[in-house]
């Protein structure tokens, strides 16, 4: 299972990787505009924290085919490996995904709000799968909706893998983690929840002070 941070912001990316094995930072257009930065700029400011094994996805602004296509041909050229362009699953990103994946460009299939349109996108070549699962949540049972797309994938013999997005807390994380879910791209919020547990600080609490009741010390010597 791989997990992604969500976000354009360095300084984030740059505390959680040095404290969690992250397999990479996910960005879309929305996200990128919150760095309150040019584009590239930030784009090549993540780039530079990044290993070349971590994978960064980069979303296409563009709504019509030709102007996916254009854009998603230059995110391919930011990086020599691990760069996946994004594509939302319109008409045109749909149109747009069956033929960038004839050339060879990985894709995440992004926007997903209902199982079927993953499946389609799927079918359509894209590497990867974004359904928004908490926005899936208003319609239904948005987690549960993931793990039957899973079964879809499974039982067609299509390659895609889900790459489960927008997560609002903890539980959606911890239902699809159960459910074995490919790979979860998680928003800064929700990591640090789940990194910031208080139980662990308790717990070391009562072992420093019982330490230093019996050897009046807060060191191993």
């Amino acid at each position: 299972m791989e997990l992604y941070l969500d976000t354009a912001n360095t300084d984030d990316i740059s505390r959680i990787n040095g404290i969690l094995k992250i397999d990479g930072v996910t960005t879309n257009p929305s996200i990128i505009c919150s760095s309150q930065k040019d584009p590239l700029e930030v784009l090549q400011e993540i780039i530079d924290i990044l290993s070349e094994d971590q994978k960064l996805f980069v979303q296409t602004v563009a709504t019509t085919y030709e102007g996916i296509i254009a854009e998603a041909r230059e995110i391919n050229k930011l990086r020599k490996k691990n760069i996946i362009v994004k594509i939302p699953i319109t008409i045109a990103g749909l149109r747009a995904i069956k033929t960038l994946s004839d050339e060879g460009i990985t894709i995440l299939a992004t926007a997903i709000y209902s199982a079927e349109g993953a499946f389609l996108a799927a079918k359509n070549g894209a590497d990867f799968l974004a359904p928004y699962v908490n926005r899936m949540d208003n319609y239904g049972d948005g987690v549960q909706e993931v793990i039957e797309l899973q079964t879809m994938l499974e039982k067609s013999g299509l390659k895609a893998k889900i790459t489960a997005a927008s997560f609002k807390n903890i539980q959606q994380v911890h239902r699809l983690l159960v459910a074995g879910i490919y790979s979860l791209t998680i928003p800064v919020n929700v990591f640090d929840a789940m990194i910031q547990h208080p139980g662990p600080t308790i717990a070391v609490e009562q072992f420093t002070n019982n330490w230093n009741n019996t050897y009046h010390r807060k060191t191993l010597k």
